[in-house]
């Protein structure tokens, strides 16, 4: 007998066949359980056999399969009896297969569990995607349903904006119309609201318009309204009286307002002052209300149009009165022009007199180089009687000037005009008098058979750059020297004298007597002129 050892498998690793030994270097798979902590994997066995190898220090891992032979029972490690061999064989053989039947009991019920799980699992995975295909069916659907009143909201909207945007569009264009004519008579450029001829036409006409308001504003003339069957206390006299009482003191709060803005009215403050006594009528209408008192419209018209005229007779008096301030200067200048040309001819009168004088005395002389020269001198005097009458025969001829005036309104305004003067500087120095506190520098001076032309051509092409645009004899123009050579060449052909910079003597001595001794000015002088500054 030799003592052999036997492979002992762990209970929890799948049976072996009979007689498999593990190879050298064999190590169970990973997804096998572990073994029971000290299992003894190799047992003693005495057989009547050759002797075994020895066993390996590592345990070998078999390719096993799922229905191999049981493991060795506990009977097999013990030592088997010498008597009774056979009885014991059979008994441990019983043994192994009550085991082996209870192995692949508990297998084949653990893998019904299994599948049974696996399939729950299915299910619910099925259930799942199931659910969430509803839910998200569910969701496009009512997403589909808000985009369609999305969709509709907004047509609606869209549709409401065009309507709107057309009203306003027709709102606006009456608005620019209003505010156009408001802004006109802002500055000045009154639109007659009843163009008559002059401001007599006007006086006439408002004194016809007033009686007509009188005549309404009488009692009982018209000019209000209010209810018929007012009655207090059951009462319809003191009803009617009431209302009498109230309709006349609505009527006078009117009428006051209305006369308020006549006395004060301003031909530029016609919109506004409309406006007010639009906002006096609602205001009447409102208060009276339960009376059903109200301005009558007509009546309404006729101080609105009395407003309208009112204006129209201010502006055209104003009008009148500037017109008239023009032909004055005009005729002063005239009379200037008149006045030298008379004294021109006076003074050539006399020279050419004495010239004849001087020439009558030398040919008796006989001097021929006296003569000659006398002569000359004789002609030149003619020419300029020839010039001067030609000068008092055409109105149209005279000089054009482009002068500025940096002390007084920068170095980007100049100004263009005309004279009929026989020394045009005259008319220079008159603009550079009193009313400015420095003299104009003159940066062109010619003469043109048609001044009067070529001045308004030039103001014509500077038009956009005038400075008063209301009166238009104010003959300022934001521009530069340079910008009205340019004009000028065009128009006029070669401008033989310019002066493109101001020479402005007594404006800079005084900028640098400001800067060098003295009390400080009251403009800084690192600043440009005031009207320079203007947009």
């Amino acid at each position: 007998m030799t003592t052999q050892y036997g492979w002992n498998s762990p209970p929890t690793w799948p049976t072996p066949p009979p007689g498999w030994y593990p190879p050298e270097g064999w190590q169970p798979p990973p997804e096998w359980p572990p073994a029971p902590d000290g299992w003894q994997f190799w047992l003693p066995v005495n057989v009547p056999t050759p002797a075994l190898p020895a066993p390996p220090t590592t345990v070998p891992a078999p390719h096993l399969v799922a229905d191999a032979s049981p493991a060795l029972s506990e009977a097999t490690r013990r030592a088997v009896p010498l008597f009774g061999a056979r009885r014991k064989a059979r008994e441990l053989a019983g043994e192994a297969d009550v085991l082996r039947a209870e192995l692949a009991r508990v297998g084949a019920l653990d893998a019904v569990t299994l599948e049974e799980e696996r399939r729950a699992a299915q299910d619910r995975l099925d259930n799942d995607v199931v659910a969430h295909k509803q839910a998200r069916n569910a969701l496009d659907r009512e997403l589909a349903d808000v985009r369609r009143q999305h969709e509709a909201e907004a047509a609606r909207l869209e549709a409401e904006r065009t309507a709107l945007s057309a009203e306003i569009s027709e709102l606006r264009a009456r608005v620019v119309e209003l505010e156009e004519t408001a802004l006109l008579q802002e500055v000045g450029l009154y639109v007659y609201q009843h163009p008559l001829a002059n401001a007599e036409a006007y006086k006439e006409r408002l004194g016809s318009l007033r009686a007509r308001i009188k005549q309404m504003g009488l009692k009982d003339g018209g000019a209000i309204e209010a209810a018929t069957g007012w009655t207090v206390n059951g009462s319809a006299a003191e009803g009617r009286r009431m209302v009498s009482q109230t309709s006349n003191l609505m009527l006078r709060a009117y009428n006051g307002e209305a006369d308020a803005l006549v006395r004060g009215l301003k031909p530029h403050a016609l919109v506004r002052s409309v406006e007010r006594l639009e906002k006096t009528a609602t205001a009447i209408e409102k208060l009276g209300r339960s009376m059903s008192i109200r301005i009558a419209p007509a009546y309404h018209r006729l101080r609105i149009q009395e407003l309208e005229l009112t204006a129209d007779y201010v502006a055209k008096v104003a009008a009148e009165k500037e017109a008239e301030r023009a032909a004055r200067e005009a005729l002063r200048e005239q009379r200037k022009v008149e006045a030298d040309i008379a004294r021109e001819r006076e003074k050539l009168a006399k020279e050419r007199e004495h010239y004849l004088n001087a020439l009558a005395a030398v040919r008796a002389t006989g001097d021929a180089g006296a003569i000659s020269r006398l002569e000359a001198q004789l002609a030149d005097v003619d020419r300029a009687m020839d010039e001067v009458d030609y000068r008092e025969a055409n109105q149209r001829a005279g000089y054009v000037y482009v002068i500025s005036n940096i002390g007084a309104f920068g170095e980007s305004m100049i100004k263009v005009g005309m004279t009929r003067r026989l020394d045009p500087l005259d008319r220079v120095r008159e603009l550079g008098d009193a009313s400015v506190p420095f003299g104009f520098d003159v940066h062109a001076l010619f003469f043109a058979d048609d001044a009067v032309g070529i001045e308004y051509q030039m103001h014509q092409r500077l038009a956009d750059r005038r400075v008063n645009r209301v009166n238009l004899r104010r003959e300022f123009f934001y521009a530069t020297p340079d910008e009205a050579l340019v004009h000028l060449r065009d128009l006029a052909g070669d401008v033989l004298q310019y002066e493109a910079v101001p020479q402005a003597l007594e404006y800079r001595q005084s900028r640098t007597m400001a800067g060098t001794a003295g009390p400080e000015p009251l403009m800084n002088p690192a600043e440009p002129p005031i009207m320079d500054r203007l947009p």
